[in-house]
């Protein structure tokens, strides 16, 4: 009885001692998959909206490999890269994949049922099929949409207030994804309605020949611009900047960078803070909250922004009332 009664005892002792030791173990360090339709950021190029997440992952307390790792995949604006970039995020076994692209987005519903997706879209997510509703996502993605698409006839009617004697403009857009993209055709009920024609300016993603673009614009007479937000002309838009102010073009652009990298005006909503909020979710997410249980976040403020700057340099006078209606003017 005395030696079981030891045993007893011993087994307890040692118990406890294991108890303890696993607690001093350091933590599962939770891993981020980031899957980017972009080029790869560089020094003379970063991804300020990459920039703007890991800004939101810091504010949280998150410090790149103490508490977190980012496992980031750029699929260069060949969005045929992503379905298995997608697959290599879920080998990976990632807590939570991050996508900004809707292509990159199905790629990974298709890639996992159960890691958590965090999006930041252009698109209406219910209507694309990714979610069941906004208030209740269902399945294992939430996120945050921008309402891009929603704001094409708006963009249109601003650039004809700044510019009144256009009559035919350029949309310049990205044409060579998996799926029919939007960022032209959402311009046409708003053309037809203002007495604008459309051309359209499309760039492959094999081989975005942006002169070639700029120079087909030039053959059809079209007097402004419009620069959709694909990948390519996200990641060129210094590139598009500088064409059209050589070519004297005023640009109407769907994202703020832009203009802060020289086209002249833009209409969004902020892009930065779409990604800080993106973090958030990503931090609910990992403490513990189910993706189908956050309701789909809506932007609630638009930014018109003007570079008169860049008004100047082309030599247009913007309208004292449309720019009275700026929320930022870049001088």
């Amino acid at each position: 009885m005395k030696n079981k009664i030891i045993g007893l005892a011993l087994s307890a002792l040692l118990f406890v001692l294991c108890s303890v030791a696993e607690a001093q173990q350091p933590g599962k360090i939770p891993r981020v998959g980031f899957l980017s339709n972009r080029v790869s950021p560089t020094p003379t190029t970063p991804d300020l909206v990459a920039e703007a997440f890991w800004q939101g992952l810091r504010e949280l307390g998150y410090v790149e490999g103490k508490n977190i790792f980012v496992d980031q995949r750029y699929a260069e604006g060949m969005e045929d890269r992503l379905p298995g970039f997608a697959a290599e995020l879920v080998q990976l076994k990632v807590d939570v994949i991050v996508s900004a692209t809707i292509r990159g987005i199905r790629a990974a519903k298709q890639a996992t049922k159960t890691i958590p997706i965090v999006m930041v879209t252009t698109a209406d997510p219910v209507a694309a099929g990714l979610v069941d509703s906004l208030a209740r996502p269902g399945g294992n993605i939430t996120g945050l949409t921008r309402l891009t698409r929603d704001l094409s006839g708006k963009r249109l009617e601003l650039l004809k207030e700044a510019v009144p004697r256009i009559s035919r403009v350029g949309v310049l857009w990205d044409s060579g994804g998996l799926t029919t993209d939007t960022s032209f055709t959402s311009y046409e009920a708003a053309a037809r309605a203002l007495k604008v024609e459309l051309q359209s300016l499309e760039l492959r993603s094999t081989n975005p020949d942006f002169n070639g673009a700029f120079q087909a614009a030039a053959r059809g007479r079209v007097h402004a611009l419009i620069a959709g937000s694909g990948a390519l002309t996200i990641s060129y838009r210094k590139s598009i900047a500088d064409l059209a102010l050589k070519n004297r073009l005023p640009t109407m652009c769907e994202r703020n960078d832009f203009v802060e990298s020289g086209c002249l005006m833009s209409y969004a909503a902020d892009e930065a803070e779409s990604y800080r909020r993106a973090a958030i979710y990503v931090d609910k997410i990992l403490k513990g909250a189910k993706p189908a249980d956050l309701p789909v976040e809506q932007p609630m403020k638009f930014e018109f922004v003007i570079n008169l700057k860049t008004a100047k340099q082309i030599g247009l006078t913007i309208p004292p009332n449309v720019l009275a209606r700026a929320d930022r003017v870049i001088r």
